[in-house]
């Protein structure tokens, strides 16, 4: 299978997606090279190639959105991840979680179904392949402070920030 990538400059850096042949997010984040996002994906669905493009249709213009202010463009891009069931479900549970009002891992956990499954629930955040779509970056540690963050904690602290400023605005 051949997939389609692009990058976008944004506030907090270089942005590629790579999507599959129906315009579903494989695996994104703040990098402009296609090779960091490409061992993210699951083998089941990792492509066999991939092809530049100048820009990916609705993908491109919901990271455009969202980096403008418009924090719930995303919700409506269609990802494409595989796991196990209780992580597939983590990163559905984590679409829910609104911008502006990010959850502890504790908390994601309980949202999640599973309230003493913390560690799982970090490890869904740990292997998220579709950064931004699936917010992960709106998961904290128990104190409050960032935790960890695969494309850096100063994009996560951005993000946000971001979100928080945007929802107050």
């Amino acid at each position: 299978m051949t997939a389609h990538f692009a990058t976008v400059a944004t506030p907090a850096g270089p942005f590629t997606a790579v999507v599959d042949a129906d315009g579903a997010v494989l695996a994104s984040g703040w990098t402009a090279d296609p090779g960091d996002l490409l061992p993210v994906i699951h083998t089941a669905l990792r492509p066999t190639a991939v092809d530049e493009r100048a820009e990916l249709g609705p993908v491109t213009r919901a990271v455009a959105a969202f980096h403008a202010g418009e924090v719930t463009a995303i919700d409506d891009i269609v990802v494409r991840q595989r796991s196990g069931a209780f992580i597939e479900h983590a990163w559905d549970v984590l679409r829910t979680v609104e911008p502006g009002k990010p959850v502890t891992y504790t908390e994601y956990a309980d949202l999640s179904g599973r309230p003493a499954a913390v560690r799982a629930a970090a490890m869904a955040c740990a292997r998220n392949a579709a950064a931004l779509f699936v917010p992960c970056h709106r998961v904290l540690r128990l104190d409050g402070s960032l935790g960890g963050f695969r494309w850096g904690l100063a994009v996560k602290e951005w993000l946000l920030d971001h979100e928080a400023h945007t929802i107050a605005t």
